[in-house]
């Protein structure tokens, strides 16, 4: 006990002297570590009678504490000195190519959201959203398709087990038709809107998913026809496909929630490709495609959105966007859309700044 001090004293001159964090973890274990001398120095203590104990226990841990601490910031400031010097040592060197790093981009069906906002949006339209977790009142019978109608066969639906608070069936929306019902009810007349987002059907193949997305238009006004809806989408698919030679044949048809009620096919023409097969092109009427379903929206309907059907009469349409986005950029396999293939969204993807314009152009792959 009596060299307690002086080995304390060397310590800490050897720490002070100490100009790596290996070196002081050296100089930590010959003191604290299992065979360390102040280690030696505890264990005694257990040999020792109390009056022994009572004078050198508290020598021992005070120096233990001292040392311990001298050791902490010794490293502590080594470390900082050597992270400084790194510091300082690096530079950039300016002159070198920037490193090669991966690059996300924007999704085909993104890109196209975006420029049916921008078309529709120059036309007068407003964009509206709704749930996706939709009631059946909202997703068929306020769109004219009551418990026991047949249309309701064309939805493969997915229900929820539970009932809503006013035991309402809750379901994976459909389509995005329930959006013009909580529209009309929110805002009244007149309305000109779009609700594009994800729909769901229990449905796949090449040109189906499970899950996809849908565009719906909507105007409600006075003295409304079929006229208008016609300029409508022969405007909107013009701009989007950028083509003025894009041509529309209406086909009576039925659904529910308007009457009276057209399918709309859209010309195409037949160009050989590099590969000698033959593919279409919009444009011309060379051949016929079915693009979208459409029509008057139904007085009914008009009734359950809170409105008056002798003074307001509207139109509605509804296109798939991916089925769209299909169309415009090649693509043959709708499947591919959800895989996360990182070679299809490269090749398929568009650029973070590639904001889709009128004057720019609604598309242009980055």
């Amino acid at each position: 006990m009596t060299d307690l001090d002086q080995q304390q004293a060397d310590t800490l001159a050897a720490l002070a002297a100490a100009t790596t964090p290996d070196a002081v973890e050296a100089i930590r274990v010959g003191a604290l570590g299992k065979a360390g001398w102040i280690s030696a120095l505890l264990k005694a203590l257990g040999g020792m009678t109390p009056e022994q104990r009572s004078a050198e226990g508290p020598r021992i841990h005070a120096v233990r504490e001292a040392v311990g601490g001298a050791i902490t910031a010794r490293k502590a400031a080594l470390e900082s000195a050597e992270l400084e010097a790194r510091l300082a040592a690096g530079r950039i060197d300016l002159s070198l190519p920037a490193p090669t790093t991966p690059r996300g981009s924007i999704h085909p069906v993104s890109q196209v959201m975006d420029e049916l906002a921008e078309i529709f949006a120059d036309m007068g339209f407003a964009v509206s959203t709704g749930p996706e977790i939709e009631d059946d009142w909202h997703n068929f019978t306020a769109l004219n398709m009551p418990e026991t109608h047949p249309a309701r066969a064309m939805h493969d639906t997915f229900y929820f087990p539970d009932e809503d608070e006013a035991g309402r069936k809750m379901l994976l929306r459909t389509h995005t038709s329930p959006v013009q019902i909580r529209t009309m009810l929110a805002e009244g007349a007149p309305l000109r809107i779009i609700a594009p987002g994800r729909v769901y059907r229990s449905d796949s193949d090449a040109t189906h998913t499970p899950m996809f997305h849908q565009v719906e238009g909507l105007v409600i006004d006075r003295g409304i026809h079929l006229g208008h809806l016609k300029w409508t989408l022969e405007t909107f698919l013009k701009a989007f496909f950028e083509r003025d030679d894009i041509v529309l044949r209406l086909r009576p048809s039925y659904f529910p929630f308007t009457e009276p009620s057209v399918e709309v096919d859209v010309g195409y023409t037949l160009v050989n490709g590099q590969d000698g097969k033959a593919r279409r092109v919009l444009g011309g009427t060379e051949g016929w495609m079915e693009l979208l379903g459409s029509g008057m929206v139904n007085r009914r309907v008009i009734e359950m959105g809170g409105l008056d059907p002798d003074e307001w009469q509207g139109f509605a349409f509804g296109v798939g966007v991916d089925r769209l986005a299909m169309l415009k950029y090649g693509m043959d396999d709708l499947r591919a859309f959800f895989d996360g293939d990182a070679r299809w969204l490269g090749h398929y993807g568009f650029g973070a700044l590639d904001v889709p314009t009128l004057s720019g152009g609604t598309g242009v792959r980055a």
